[in-house]
Order: C-alpha cells, then structure tokens, then sequence
C-alpha cells in the first residue's frame, strides 16, 4: 500500500491532527497497559524534532456518546504520555468544545495536545447516529476537528476496521485540500500483516486459537493457499473435533459452527494440524476455579468423558507445535493455545511464545490476547512485529481492505 507516511511531510510550523489508538484498559485511573501509547510515540516524536506541534485524538472503551463519562476519561493516557516523553501534555476536557478550541489555537510548535474521548461524542459514531437521528453525519462535529489541523495523520492501526468512526473517516474526507497521511505504527502494521503473507519467507506457519471458528474463518480461508501448514489450538480446536465426530466433554463448541469447521477440514486437509492430546479440568467453572491436579488430566484429542473440560493443548501437542514453530521461516499467531490466565493451562500458550521468541523466523503476533500472552509472558521485545489491533489485526489477515487507508494521499 503505497500511501504517504508522516515522514514524506514537512511539519515545520504545522498542526498535525494526529488520530491515535489510546484505548488501554484501566484499574480505576491506572493505567495497566500501555502498549497503545508506547507504540505511538515515534509518529509524535517525529512530528515535535522537526518544529510541528500535535493534536492527538483517541477513543477508550465504549461510553454511549452523550457526553462526559468519568471512567472514559483520557487523562490517565495524558499522564502516561507526559513521563513517557519527559514533556508536558496539555489536555483538552472536551474534544470540539470551548476548552479544545482554545487550548488548539494556544498550542505552539513543539508542543502536544490531546483531546478528551471522541466517543463522548454522538457524531463520532456515524452508524449509531444514523440510526438514531437519520443524520449520517454530524456537520458540526466533524468540520470542527478538521479545522485543528493543517495534516491529519492515522496512526490509530486498532480502528482501521471501523470507517464510521467519523475521526477515521470524515474527518479527513473533510480536510480538502490539506495532506492525509499514515503513521509509523500503521505503516508498520500494514507492511507485516499484509506484506508478510502476500510474499512470505517459507515455511510460513499460521497458530490460530480463540473460541470461535466463525471469528477466524476469513483468515484461515485467506490463508489456506498460502500457508504450509495452519496450527489450530484454543477452544475452538473442540469445533473441529465435533466436527470430526470426537468426544469433547464440556469443552466450549459452537454447534452452528460444525459445518464450517468441516469444510476446512476438507479444503485445508493437508495443512491444518489439530491437537493430538488435552490438557483438561474435571467440572471446571471458571468464577471457582483454583488449581487442583487431582482433578487435572491428559487426555487424547477427542476423547473426553463427560465432565471433563479442555483447557490447553497437551504436551505432545505442545512439542509437535514447537517442532513445526521451530523449522518455520515465517510465523503468524493469533488466538491463544488455552485458558491462559489459568495455570496450568497456560503451558501451552507459553511453549508456543517461547519458541517463536527464540526462532529467528519473521514472526507477526495478532492483537488481543495473543498480544497480552506475549506482553505478560516477557517475549513482546523478542518477536518482528506485535500488532495493536485485534479485529483489525484479524481483518487484515482476511485480505479486507480498509477505506480508513485508502482515503490517505498516495506516494
């Protein structure tokens, strides 16, 4: 995707409207993760050492779009931002209010703004306005945004998915005449997950895991010609087995998703590789759960008793996935192995991110909890690229195409 970068732009003297993803989830107003923001500093960098000045705009969480909801705030992410560039942040209370405007045209070169949740807004969600009011935009809000900046910039790769976010989509529609360009994040997002699988160093090897094959089968489909070999684990390898008439126990399933699981398995027989063994729980309830290795056990794939919940690959699964992860010369991963949260379910999970830390094999880890598994477990420094966005991430690998990008300037 030839599109301009931020680095194709001078910025001297210029407002950068810089659309970011600052959605990173809270403990009251702590911040417990802050990938989004670390991964977005280059792009805000960049544009501060040669002599602009930023507006940074973000969503968090889902509040309803009638104002001000406290637990939504953005300060938490203005904090963050602050120490992590040893600057000081200026933060709007609003996002196209008195208090943003203000603090915009008060904003001098060198410095940053950010800009209270856009989500706080009813004009930012187009389809929810739509249907509310029958309005498909809301004039007022989006011109104002577009007027803040003399360059807009997408860096926000986790909404890239979502055009009716009017600050992915009409905002920059409505910048005539002004450059649109993307950031270093999404160009990075874009170039692995997209040029990664068009032109993969072999063997290219896919782990795909999650609960739902209908969640993945777009990027199986999509990937299914092009990869040697499709790695499934977590709660959805039960649908397979179902499919395969196996026994699962009170393994999660989804019935309705049998028959897509079955045409996979014909369409993909001589690449997709299901578990060969189980780790599972005895009567597992997941508020109650403590571990008990009375109640724990191996078990060969698809031959569960009754009570007896999958929870992780079993160990020859796990060295048979490892062997394969190991020979590979470019790894995809999306979806954990099992209930990682839950020891001793997470050795699965954990022997797969270890062997792609320790591969020299180009590896790309999809957002979500295959991110927060890698993230948690100390590899995330030791992998080629950890996306950012989860349904994105997943959308992207399914050969979507995004009108988010398509609208920005081409080279």
């Amino acid at each position: 995707m030839a599109k301009k970068t931020i680095a194709d732009v001078d910025v001297s003297g210029k407002a950068v409207l810089i659309r970011v993803d600052f959605n990173v989830p809270l403990d009251g107003d702590k911040i417990t993760d802050d990938l989004r923001i670390r991964m977005a500093l280059p792009t805000i960098q960049s544009v501060l050492d040669r002599g602009g000045r930023v507006i940074l705009m973000s969503h968090l969480g889902r509040p309803e779009g009638k104002g001000v909801e406290p637990e939504f705030s953005l300060k938490p992410a203005a904090t963050r931002l602050s120490e992590l560039l040893s600057r000081p942040i200026e933060f709007a209370t609003d996002t196209v209010g008195s208090d943003a405007v203000s603090k915009v045209q008060a904003l001098s070169n060198g410095g940053v703004l950010l800009l209270e949740n856009v989500r706080f807004n009813a004009g930012e969600d187009e389809k929810k306005l739509k249907k509310a009011t029958g309005q498909s935009s809301d004039p007022a809000y989006v011109n104002t945004l577009a007027s803040f900046g003399d360059v807009y910039c997408n860096d926000a790769f986790g909404t890239c998915h979502r055009p009716e976010n009017a600050s992915m989509c009409s905002v920059p529609k409505a910048m005539t005449g002004k450059l649109k360009v993307m950031g270093f994040l999404v160009e990075k997002e874009v170039q692995y997950l997209e040029g990664a699988v068009s032109n993969p160093a072999r063997p290219f090897v896919a782990i795909l895991g999650g609960k739902k094959v209908s969640d993945k089968i777009g990027v199986i489909e999509n990937l299914l010609p092009k990869c040697d070999q499709i790695l499934i684990g977590g709660a959805m390898a039960y649908t397979f087995a179902l499919a395969k008439g196996l026994k699962i126990g009170k393994s999660y399933a989804k019935a309705e998703d049998v028959p897509l699981a079955q045409k996979l398995l014909v369409e993909g027989a001589a690449k997709i590789v299901l578990p060969i063994d189980n780790n599972a729980f005895d009567n597992f309830v997941w508020d109650t759960y403590s571990a008990d290795p009375s109640k724990t056990k191996v078990f060969p794939f698809g031959e569960l008793p009754g009570n007896f919940e999958g929870l992780d690959i079993g160990p020859a699964t796990t060295q048979r996935y490892v062997g394969i992860v190991k020979s590979a010369k470019t790894v995809i991963w999306n979806g954990p192995m099992g209930a990682f949260e839950l020891p001793p379910f997470d050795a699965g999970t954990r022997a797969v991110a270890q062997a792609i830390a320790d591969s020299s094999a180009i590896s790309i880890i999809g957002g979500g909890d295959s991110a927060a598994a890698i993230e948690q477990m100390g590899f995330a420094n030791k992998v080629t690229h950890l996306s950012t966005g989860g349904g994105a991430s997943l959308e992207l690998l399914e050969g979507s195409k995004f009108e988010t990008l398509a609208i920005l300037d081409d080279k």
